[in-house]
């Protein structure tokens, strides 16, 4: 990983395509089924999730910009309509998972829901707490309805559940919700990220990224904990091993995304990257 002040530079100076982002998150990719109703209809790198239902579609992210038109390409290779798709979420407010939004919203007429806390960077096109960093902008979406913590969005006999999992994001949400795969109901949960990327926990000049980044990453974790799911799901393919799931799973048996041990794996891994973020950046403001 690059260190944090080289990310920072490189993102001060390069447009927001090329600020330090691999060229796989922009990427096409063939789109496929997860599970029964669930999709994947993101880049080589980024994710995007569409989830279908009799009565319209939901279109979870929409990766980097100019992503949106590779989004709407691989639900029609799919055999959906994009005028089917009504609610378009988000897990976070950042260019790399929110900048092809508001195309799809143009396009698709779906109403935008998204967490209060997040909804500032998502009008504004701004990537929160380097608002003056032009680099990180992304094209502005309206956002038509607030999602509260454990407020549920349902469409057409689909209910998600909103869970507000602040830090990587003020407003960083993950949502769950049921879905069949392998004959059977399943849990799945989509992880907003927990990683620490360009966000400042320490800094003597500028202060933290927004104000209680710490006691929130922490408190996220805690609850993340807590939480069951059967079929994990995350912003970016390899926070949940996409590349090898999608080659098992083309190659027939067990669906590979079913794995219920999967999230506590994933949560551990980033509560302890947290905490070497955190001290390097303790030891830098020393």
């Amino acid at each position: 990983m690059k260190p944090y002040g080289l990310i920072l530079a490189l993102a001060a100076t390069l447009p927001a395509w090329a600020a330090g982002s691999p060229a796989s998150w922009s990427a096409p990719t063939p789109p496929f089924k997860i599970a029964e109703n669930l999709y994947y209809v993101g880049t080589e790198g980024i994710s995007v999730f569409l989830i279908t239902t009799p009565k319209g579609h939901i279109v979870i992210d929409g990766a980097m910009p100019g992503s949106d038109r590779t989004i709407e390409a691989s639900i029609r290779a799919l055999g959906f309509k994009i005028s089917d798709v009504k609610i378009l979420l988000n897990t976070h407010a950042h260019f790399d998972h929110a900048a092809g939004l508001a195309g799809l919203k143009r396009d698709t007429g779906a109403r935008m829901i998204a967490s209060a806390a997040d909804r500032k960077a998502l009008e504004t096109g701004t990537y929160p707490g380097f608002e003056e960093v032009k680099a990180l902008d992304f094209e502005p979406v309206k956002v038509d309805q607030v999602i509260r913590d454990g407020e549920k969005v349902s469409l057409g006999g689909m209910v998600l559940t909103a869970h507000i999992t602040p830090g990587h994001t003020a407003g960083c949400t993950t949502w769950t919700f049921p879905v069949k795969a392998d004959g059977k109901v399943r849990q799945a949960l989509l992880y907003c990220s927990t990683s620490v990327a360009l966000n400042r926990l320490v800094n003597k000049k500028r202060g933290p990224q927004y104000p209680g980044i710490v006691t929130a990453y922490q408190q996220t974790f805690a609850r993340l904990k807590t939480m069951k799911a059967d079929i994990l799901l995350a912003p970016h393919n390899e926070q949940f091993d996409l590349d090898a799931k999608r080659v098992r799973l083309k190659a027939g048996g067990p669906n590979p995304f079913i794995d219920p041990s999967e999230l506590a794996r994933t949560v551990a891994a980033s509560e302890a990257d947290f905490k070497g973020d955190l001290a390097r950046q303790q030891d830098a403001a020393k």
